[in-house]
């Protein structure tokens, strides 16, 4: 049979694999409950608010504002005195206490006796403490730079100029740029010393590149698994076995906000898939434009062609 005439088999098509979100024990094992330390309330107060989501602080100062209206409101019961007020009435002293504290002052309701116009007073100073205080927070908490740096959900390990490369990828969602970005990744794994003992190592790996003058698009980093690699010789089986996982750290000067920026992600053993390359998230059209599709981050496919 010549070789005109020998009919192809047709290539098998290379399937296309999206990582799916997977739960990440490292990121779990950060969350630990402290206990011993010494606790500093008003200090712990401004980093909780800082690092709370948005519905919980505004449910916090809500509840803060509601309890302080309910403590004048229990005082004004008691004391009386608020004109065309119900007396002993808890409602009207509870709404009166709002208007005060707010400065609202409508008119209907006034002090009508030398002690109510004392804790009128002291709520006014409370409110003037109360409405500086939150201002601040929330200010400081709106300003705060963050990043929308989006990382691949694996962790891939494939040949690379003949040579074993772990790599992962990153996307800047923003359209703005990110200068003098700087990468870093820890290698973890539990380790037994020759004493029996447990212990985490935290190894970092180099990159072939740690450090970008512009991050604008996206980012694929790539660590040389070769003998001078943490690891060198260690397969999937390992890693599971040692617990190993990886954490990236990237910092950055905001453009636009000229301000640092920072962004972290990590990954567990479960995550690391090997023989496999990420799809192009960069798309050149007719007209010359690009296109960054983020959809296409967490895609991959194996050295291998699927079935």
């Amino acid at each position: 049979m010549n070789d005109a005439s020998a009919e192809k088999k047709p290539a098998k098509e290379r399937r296309v694999i999206t990582a799916p979100e997977r739960s990440n024990r490292l990121d779990q094992a950060m969350n630990v409950r402290r206990t011993g330390a010494q606790i500093h309330p008003l200090t712990d107060a401004y980093y909780f608010i800082m690092r709370a989501s948005w519905p919980r602080t505004l449910l916090l100062i809500f509840t803060v504002f509601s309890a302080i209206n309910l403590i004048y409101a229990a005082a004004y019961t008691l004391v009386g005195g608020i004109e065309n007020a119900r007396p002993g009435n808890f409602e009207d002293a509870f709404f009166f206490s709002v208007q005060t504290l707010a400065t609202i002052g409508y008119g209907k309701m006034a002090p009508a006796s030398r002690m109510t116009n004392f804790l009128v007073m002291l709520e006014a100073f409370s409110g003037i403490l109360a409405t500086t205080i939150t201002t601040g927070l929330l200010f400081a908490k709106f300003s705060r730079p963050t990043s929308r740096v989006f990382f691949s959900n694996v962790m891939l390990v494939s040949a690379r100029d003949g040579i074993p490369t772990l790599q992962f990828r990153m996307a800047n969602a923003r359209g703005n740029q990110i200068m003098q970005a700087a990468v870093q990744v820890v290698f973890s794994y539990l380790h037994v010393t020759a004493e029996g003992e447990n212990l985490r190592r935290l190894v970092p790996l180099k990159l072939t590149r740690s450090e970008s003058a512009l991050f604008a698009l996206s980012w694929t980093a790539f660590h040389h698994v070769d003998e001078a690699s943490p690891l060198f010789g260690r397969d999937a089986a390992w890693l599971k076995k040692n617990d190993a996982g990886f954490i990236v750290s990237l910092v950055g000067l905001d453009e636009t906000l000229g301000q640092t920026v920072h962004a972290r992600h990590s990954w567990d053993a479960d995550c690391v898939v090997f023989g496999g390359r990420f799809v192009d998230v960069m798309t050149t059209h007719a007209d010359g434009t690009r296109e960054l599709n983020l959809d296409k981050l967490h895609d991959y496919v194996l050295d291998e062609p699927v079935a």
